[in-house]
């Protein structure tokens, strides 16, 4: 009987959390769902990319410019690339990439922010100072200076943002954590003499991780922003790996000399739009967690 008493509390947990979670949905705005729901589509083009991309990133399959048909959804670039299939590789390589950096930002700067809160003393007040400096400079430029410095390619190019906005998630972390390590049941675990691993994981963590899970959105459509914008300057992910910031930059010229091959919107407009799409998407669905984790209640 005791050795079934914890698979029972474990069961009746994943129910209570299931059921939390159905009812959450049932009640979720309609911007919301359209968020879910695009994010779920650019998911599946990420992950299947090879399968539902007719033709390959950087394959050559026709002339340039040809114009968008029933062989050529979109056309082709410049080369005579199938800009459809570059559209879907472009997903799996940006939101990737991007995915990535932020996780990586935030084992980083999450832990240490936590981990200051904890300790307090003289390593909370030198790396708040650091931060502060590297907060005082745009992340843009600092990340343009440091790709020339290191090189570019995208295991730099993940390293170096994941540095960078780890400076915010910190601030963050350590923010929410010190409203946390002062409450009775940290200090309770102290007095247990519980190591600072299980404190942290176990006792603040859980505790602060609404905002965290809210801010991870929010980052994810800062550093997506910023991997497009230094893509579209020549820095950020290189060709011939698809991306939709480099895809704009190889196209602008059509924005001001159009060609009849794009009767309804110009070819710049297709990655722009992907870009757009998915950021609005994010913003909704973690508007909606936002307020659901807030405890505030609709206006009837």
């Amino acid at each position: 009987m005791t050795a079934q008493a914890p698979d029972i509390r474990n069961i009746r947990a994943r129910r209570t959390l299931w059921e939390n979670t159905r009812r959450a949905l049932a009640t979720a705005p309609l911007s919301a769902w359209f968020g879910m729901v695009v994010i779920l589509i650019y998911v599946i083009a990420a992950v299947f990319a090879p399968l539902i991309a007719p033709f390959g990133e950087a394959e050559i399959v026709g002339k340039a410019y040809q114009p968008a048909g029933a062989e050529f959804w979109l056309g082709t670039d410049q080369i005579g690339r199938d800009l459809f299939s570059r559209l879907i590789y472009g997903a799996r390589n940006t939101i990737g990439i991007a995915f990535f950096t932020t996780l990586l930002s935030f084992i980083f700067g999450g832990t240490l922010g936590v981990f200051t809160a904890l300790r307090r003393g003289w390593l909370d007040q030198i790396l708040s100072r650091l931060v502060d400096a590297f907060l005082a400079i745009p992340v843009l430029i600092f990340a343009l200076m440091l790709l020339a410095v290191f090189g570019k390619g995208i295991v730099n190019l993940i390293l170096i943002l994941a540095l960078l906005d780890s400076t915010r998630v910190y601030r963050l972390a350590r923010a929410t954590a010190l409203d946390v390590v002062v409450m009775d049941y940290v200090e309770a675990a102290r007095l247990r003499g519980e190591g600072t691993g299980w404190i942290i994981f176990r006792e603040i963590l859980p505790n602060i991780l609404p905002p965290l899970i809210t801010e991870f959105g929010l980052r994810f459509c800062f550093v997506f922003l910023t991997i497009a914008a230094l893509s579209f300057l020549g820095v950020g992910i290189q060709p011939p790996t698809a991306d939709w910031g480099s895809m704009v930059a190889e196209s602008k010229t059509l924005i001001t000399f159009p060609v009849a091959k794009f009767p309804w919107i110009p070819a710049p407009f297709y990655p722009a739009i992907a870009i757009a799409l998915l950021t609005v998407a994010i913003n909704f669905v973690v508007d909606w967690f936002l307020h659901k984790t807030s405890g505030l209640r609709d206006e009837k």
